[in-house]
């Protein structure tokens, strides 16, 4: 154990002296909190800035747009009708409504009409408004039918209903699908970063059997079981500050609500850095130089994290492709953190648990078969 301690340290040492590794593996894995905020970071709730344009001046109009203006996330202006499309061009303006003359006569007359609507940005900021909007108009006209045409009675109506006793009080719920999705495209890209690293560090296996070093190393009490293992043990370490590093800061520095314990996170990572580590060694004992390793590097790594939903939801991808993705570790590891985020105990996902664990099993017992097999020292000649 005291010469496996001794690598473990060595090969840190040697790989954190250089800054450039300092940074490639213990800060590029904070760019994936900042994709993350990139992407869905800026999807809070907005005001939107809706315009009045009042060429009807009556009662009815002028409640409406009251109406509105009482709405939480809206603010509303009275606009003349001039500056109506350079305020919407410039983006002033989300929305405009324009109460046309008549419109409170048509009100009145039980059929509605004369009011329009104006936007540039589409039906997402104008099916709220909308939605309001017709549900105000709809009472009013409901006041009118039961009235009966009757002036007086729709004026008294109409004004308790203005002057109603009981109010309606909005109130915003956390929209826990966003941090949810937050957490979800963090862990995606800082799965990418974990079998970047992983392959990097695996890779100075190779580069030591290149440079002979290994094989000076085996010449020593040193066996290859023991340098085989202190790669795993750098591995994880490395994996583990990475996985701890992230979790703080998503936690304590950019204040991420996870919607799942800070231990659940880090144990389903750190049991997707042992299947980091299987699949770097596998590539080792697949490999013959270290072109050929960088070869099978970008053959697996990118490729297989966009398939498995690193980098967007799985749902979005054609059904052969997400049938691809469930034989995918990556898969496995963000569908486990989903299921957590939405409430589901970690003891009932205890099947999800095996699989990655079969996964990490596979990996490394491929790896330990074809290394034991593969002891040809002229290979690196």
């Amino acid at each position: 154990m005291k010469d496996v301690l001794w690598l473990v340290r060595n090969t840190l040492s040697k790989t954190f002296r250089k800054k450039r590794n300092v940074l490639l593996y213990i800060g590029l894995p904070f760019i994936s909190i900042f994709i993350a905020f990139l992407v869905y970071g800026g999807s809070g709730v907005k005001t939107l800035h809706v315009g009045i344009v009042d060429k009807d001046h009556s009662q009815i109009a002028t409640d409406t747009a009251h109406f509105l203006s009482g709405l939480g996330n809206v603010k509303t202006a009275a606009i003349p009708q001039s500056e109506l499309k350079s305020q919407l061009a410039d983006g002033k303006l989300d929305c405009a409504i324009i109460f046309e003359k008549g419109f409170a006569a048509s009100v009145r007359s039980g059929n509605p009409a004369h009011i329009r609507m104006a936007s540039i940005k589409g039906a997402e900021v104008t099916k709220f408004v909308q939605s309001y909007l017709y549900q105000y108009i709809d009472h009013i006209v409901s006041i009118s039918k039961v009235s009966s045409g009757n002036e007086q009675t729709f004026q008294t109506m109409y004004d308790e209903f203005q002057n109603a006793s009981y109010k309606v009080k909005t109130i915003h719920l956390q929209d826990l699908s966003q941090s949810s999705d937050l957490t979800y495209q963090t862990m995606g890209v800082l799965i990418l970063f974990m079998l970047m690293s992983a392959f990097s560090l695996s890779e100075l296996i190779l580069a030591e059997r290149e440079n002979r070093t290994y094989f000076r190393l085996l010449s020593s009490p040193v066996s290859a079981g023991k340098y085989v293992l202190s790669n795993v043990l750098c591995n994880l370490i490395v994996m583990a500050v990475q996985i701890a590093l992230i979790t703080a800061a998503m936690k304590y520095v950019f204040h991420m609500t996870m919607n799942l314990s800070i231990w659940q996170l880090s144990a389903v990572m750190f049991l997707f850095a042992w299947i980091s580590t299987g699949i770097s060694l596998m590539m080792v004992s697949l490999s013959n130089s270290r072109s050929a390793f960088n070869s099978l590097q970008s053959l697996i790594a990118v490729p297989t994290c966009m398939l498995s939903g690193c980098f967007w939801p799985v749902e979005i991808m054609p059904k052969a492709l997400q049938k691809v993705s469930d034989f995918l570790p990556q898969r496995w590891t963000l569908e486990t953190l989903d299921k957590l985020q939405t409430g589901h105990p970690l003891s009932s996902l205890y099947l999800n648990i095996l699989i990655l664990i079969a996964f990490a099993l596979c990996f490394f017992l491929f790896a330990i078969y074809q290394l034991s097999r593969n002891r040809n020292t002229h290979n690196f000649v």
